[in-house]
């Protein structure tokens, strides 16, 4: 059999167990079983190893009242219509990044990450205490459904290019993965931009359709295997300071659950915020060492004049979505820009002053 004819078979094979599994969740001797549809791939380091964590640990935490079946990217849906799985009520669950789907709500951006934005713990900060749940639950409230945080990277890198940048003229036309309000910036920095799920992107870059791409970082890159096309890796990203994804729910089904067994992925989801970002500090400096190390891979930082550019354009766009013609967006920009200028302080005058003291006078 030669492969095309394997890939339709498996194809109309997969339809078939899909079709099967989109039947209503089992439900037998009170309890409950429900899918969750993912964007990433089977086994994705730190990604998608948290979404199977974060089903496993309210399977167990509830003795199995509540079992959470995962479907990796392209089981069920495809990756980047997981949402929308949820919406129609193909699944019950979806795991992804909010950000994602900004064609639906632009204000959805802010629940993932925002050009030189929130860090990983100022974004915490701002949905636990400052009022940015409450918001992002209005947003999901227009498509029936409940978003959680449930992980977080942690600051990206910048992404892989083919060609070293040498200031702002090297980006002008560069053909760029880069989702959200951050592939907005580096659209008016002169790159062409489009967003694709993790599992397409070697492919674009291998075949020329991509002349740059960032996903997270060297855990994820080395897995995705961009060094084999591209060997200069850029950091920091100044679009992705601290990546959330987000663990989604049928707002109806939810509410229906026992208050136990709704504090149970509530609860859950916000530990998981934490243990993948422990996960991304603890390996993202080990795989950067492999990519280093065995692939000849160029670490580099962004010339100033890029850094300055996109921070000129962050600015800009964030000033455009505070006069938004939609309301939504406006509320959420407000609050995210007021409670940033609050926590900023903090990072700016303590954190990062210490990090700098440690880097110049520590040597172990």
């Amino acid at each position: 059999m030669d492969r095309r004819s394997f890939i339709k078979n498996v194809g109309i094979a997969g339809a078939g167990a899909a079709a099967t599994s989109l039947a209503a969740p089992a439900v037998a001797q009170g309890n409950i079983t429900w899918r969750m549809v993912t964007t990433w791939p089977k086994n994705f380091p730190g990604l998608g190893v948290g979404a199977q964590r974060l089903a496993d640990r309210i399977t167990a935490a509830s003795g199995g009242r509540l079992t959470i079946q995962v479907y990796a990217a392209g089981e069920l849906v495809p990756p980047l219509q997981a949402l929308d799985a949820v919406i129609d009520g193909s699944a019950e669950m979806s795991h992804g990044a909010a950000y994602y789907w900004q064609n639906k709500s632009t204000a959805l951006s802010f629940f993932t990450g925002v050009p030189y934005g929130m860090t990983a713990g100022e974004l915490a900060g701002w949905m636990r205490h400052m009022g940015g749940q409450e918001l992002w639950d209005e947003v999901y409230d227009q498509f029936g459904v409940q978003g959680f945080l449930s992980g977080n990277t942690g600051t990206q890198a910048g992404g892989w290019f083919r060609d070293e940048l040498t200031g702002l003229d090297s980006v002008k036309g560069v053909r760029f993965r880069t989702p959200g309000l951050g592939g907005q910036v580096w659209e008016k920095l002169g790159a062409t931009v489009t967003n694709m799920a993790a599992g397409e992107i070697f492919q674009a870059l291998q075949s020329g359709t991509l002349d740059a791409a960032e996903f997270v970082g060297p855990y994820n890159d080395l897995a995705l295997g961009f060094y084999q096309v591209a060997k200069n890796y850029y950091f920091p990203s100044f679009v992705e300071p601290g990546l959330a994804t987000e663990l989604v729910v049928d707002k109806a089904k939810y509410q229906e659950l026992p208050d136990d067994l709704q504090a149970l992925i509530r609860d859950v989801s916000q530990a998981e915020y934490d243990m993948v970002a422990s996960d991304f500090a603890a390996n993202d400096p080990r795989a950067l060492k492999t990519l280093v190390e065995e692939h000849g891979v160029q670490v580099r930082q962004f010339p100033e004049e890029i850094l300055k550019a996109g921070a000129d354009a962050s600015k800009e766009l964030m000033m455009q979505l505070r006069e938004s013609d939609d309301e939504m967006t406006r509320r959420v920009t407000e609050s995210f820009i007021e409670s940033l200028n609050v926590m900023r302080t903090r990072v700016e005058s303590n954190d990062s002053v210490f990090v700098r003291a440690r880097e110049q006078y520590l040597d172990l």
